[in-house]
Order: structure tokens, then sequence, then C-alpha cells
């Protein structure tokens, strides 16, 4: 007997009939012996449908009662499939978030838990009783208001549980058959990865990969939680993500598989079309310049990505800083900036939200020389311009266009060897 907390996103449970299929591979995994935490998103599209509603209603809502509105979401997932569930003779109980010991900072939108106190859970567990939590939400430790954890936050709910009652494994279910070398919607030929190491999935998921969320893996990596990506559409065996491809001592009662000894250069292309790229004109080229600039777009709670700064222009001592931040965040990012244009002596500010990020993610680099000439020469080959370059011990990062997003993955993923022979299924299509 094992204890495994499953995790079920919106394409899920997305309707009657997802969830009707969600409650009887639960019931199965409990009549096989495990005891089955389960964790489940809102259903569908719900979460966009009630952002719109409440932009209808105020163009700028109060972070708290948005939360408010916002759980409702997942609260109508879990009660649902706890009644279907109890339908297939089995005891279900749902919990929200809060009821579930979920304690989090006062953060409204996107706050990080600070402690979980499942003792709600851990006795419907007790009583043979399979309990379902509403993931993405929490309460504040200190204001006692409902909080969201920010999109993708059902994952990191099933993490933080699954580390709290010392869990078997995490399994996270989603509509593809389990983490790929790219979004099978931009690489139709991307092939399966059996087993990932955490650092490698962050930077995936930093990059853009929507399969998982990066703080789930941040959280699964703190307390060594093994994660099991898989589909709710298919009974195919998915993949693990664990500390060291060295060591699956963790999963080996978990696979059929078993220990899979190959251990590929690169792990997987990533893409993310979410980002800006803003450019600060004209800088002074003095110390302190850069560190107000980035000083003032902190200030705004703004996270920047790559960035760059290039040689002062002859006999000027101006120099141009770029650097990329969420697209959604780019307006914020140049108000914070103009209030400090006189301070730190700037001349102009240009955004352009035309971009996308394209990212190569490997262990293997760290051993391998030519990774960094076969992807520049495959972009090359592809007809794309680099605008800029990141790189980090086990990723490389370009900017090109955005429309040349597609081009270039598949470009690079051919160029190493990790085109399939078939083409990957997508079950549901929203990526999560």
């Amino acid at each position: 007997m094992g204890l495994i907390v499953a995790k079920f996103g919106g394409s899920s449970v997305a309707d009657a009939t997802s969830i009707l299929r969600v409650a009887k591979r639960v019931v199965d995994a409990k009549k096989a012996g495990n005891e089955v935490v389960v964790v489940v998103s809102a259903m569908g599209d719900t979460t966009d449908e009630l952002l719109d509603l409440a932009q209808q209603v105020s163009p700028n809502p109060p972070g708290r009662e948005l939360d408010m509105l916002l759980t409702a979401g997942e609260r109508i997932s879990m009660a649902v499939l706890a009644m279907a569930i109890s339908d297939l003779g089995v005891e279900a109980r749902s919990y929200t978030g809060s009821q579930a010991g979920l304690i989090t900072d006062s953060t409204h939108g996107k706050a990080r838990i600070i402690d979980v106190s499942p003792s709600r859970i851990q006795e419907a567990l007790d009583q043979g009783a399979i309990p379902i939590v509403a993931g993405f939400q929490g309460v504040s430790l200190d204001t006692k208001d409902i909080t969201t954890l920010g999109r993708g936050g059902s994952d990191t709910t099933a993490v933080a549980l699954a580390a709290a009652l010392n869990a078997d494994v995490c399994e996270i279910y989603t509509d593809v058959d389990g983490i790929f070398s790219a979004d099978p919607r931009i690489a139709p030929k991307a092939r399966q990865v059996p087993r990932i190491t955490y650092d490698e999935m962050m930077e995936l998921a930093a990059a853009g990969a929507k399969v998982l969320h990066l703080r789930c893996v941040e959280y699964a990596k703190r307390f060594n939680v093994p994660l099991h990506v898989r589909s709710s559409f298919s009974d195919k065996e998915g993949t693990f993500v664990i500390a060291d491809l060295d060591d699956q001592s963790k999963i080996e009662n978990l696979s059929t598989l078993g220990v899979v000894m190959e251990q590929p250069i690169i792990a997987g292309v990533a893409h993310d079309l979410s980002d800006a790229k803003v450019t600060v004109i004209a800088v002074p080229d003095k110390p302190g310049t850069a560190a107000a600039i980035f000083q003032a777009v902190a200030d705004a709670g703004i996270n920047m990505d790559m960035i760059v700064q290039n040689v002062s222009s002859h006999g000027t001592a101006k120099t141009d800083v770029t650097f990329t931040v969420p697209r959604a965040d780019v307006g914020k990012a140049e108000s914070s900036l103009r209030a400090v244009q006189n301070e730190i002596g700037f001349e102009d500010i240009e955004a352009d939200e035309n971009i996308a990020k394209i990212s190569l993610v490997g262990a293997g680099m760290r051993s391998h020389p030519g990774v960094s000439a076969t992807f520049f020469k495959a972009i090359a080959d592809a007809g794309v311009n680099v605008e800029m370059i990141s790189t980090s011990e086990i990723r490389i990062s370009v900017v090109t266009r955005a429309d040349d997003a597609q081009t270039t993955v598949q470009a690079v993923h051919t160029a190493f060897g990790l085109d399939a022979d078939g083409e990957a299924v997508v079950y549901a299509g929203t990526g999560r």
C-alpha cells in the first residue's frame, strides 16, 4: 500500500463525462490498495470565465474579493468529484484549501505557502475516505482571508500536500501523455521523456513549458517528492521527475518500465510567447545606473529575465540596457522607469511585445562540447535572427521574433535528434 496525491487539471475535469472518468480512475487506485488524496483545478475554462465576470463589473477588483470569487471554481470541482466517487461506493470528502490546512502569506493573487497542517486530510485517510482538495487556494496566516496561489497553483497545492503527508508520489494528470521534448502543439514530432531531473524541469518550466508549474517543481525538489506526470485520458506510464537519473530507487516500485538507463544530452526545447522586451535607451555609462534601473523595476514588483547591456557608443558615454519582463507588466515597468528618468538620465524607453523566448535545456550540456554550435547553426539555417542570448549551466535561451517561434522550435528539435517517428497526442488541447 502506498500514499498517492493525484492532481487533476482543468482539462481533466472539464465536464461531467470527464469527472466520471476521473472518479473511476481514483476509485481504481483506492481498490488497488493505495491511500489516495485528490487535488482538483477548476473545470475547463471556469477561472477565465470568472475573471471575465469580474472585469465586467469592476475594472480593478479588490484582490481580496477577486480571490474569493476565483476559488469558487475549484470548490465546484471538488464537490462534484466527491459526489461521483461516492456513487461508485467509496466515501469521499471535499475540502477547501483552508480546510485542508494550506496556510499562506497575505498576498492576494500570488500567495506563497508558508505551512501545511493537513490534520483533517490525515483523519479522512485514517477513516478510509478519499479526501478531495480544492487546489490553487489557501488561507492567510495573518488576515485569515482566502488567498490564491496564482495560475498553476493547483500543482503547488498537490506537491505541498504530498510533502506534508510524506506521500510516495505526487501524480500530475494533464491532457498529454507526460513531459515531451517540446510542446506537441508546436512540434508534432515531440518525443516523450520517460525520466527528467528536477533541475531540468525547473529550467523548462521557467522557459515557458506549461506542463508543470515552476513553483511546484521547486517545492518537489526541496522535499524530494517524486512527480509523476501522466494523462487522465490514457493509461500510459508518463514521465517521472526525480532528483537524479543515476538514482531511480524512489520510483522503482511505481514504474512498470523499471530503471531507464538512457540519459540524453538534451531534455527538451521550450518556448515562451508571454514576455516582452524593454530597452532603456542612451543610459549614462557610469557606476550605479544599471542598479538604479533594476531597482525601479524591482520596486514595482516585476520579475526580469534576460538582460543585455550594449557597449557604449564611441564618444558618447551612453549605452542601451535591454531586458525581458512578463508582457502583462510592460506598462508598469515603463511607468516605474519614467518616474526615475531624470534621476538616471536616460533618453527614452522602447517596448516590444512581439517576441518569443526559445530555450534548450539538458543536464548533458555540462559535459558535451558543441551544443551551442549545433543550437545556433540550426537557428541560422532556419533563417531566424537572434536578438538576445542568455545561458545557465544547463540552458541556452534566445529571443527571436514571435512569428519565428514555431520555426525555431522545430529546427532546434530536429537538429538535436529529438524527433519521434510518430506524432504526439494532445487529448484536450488546453495544455494543463
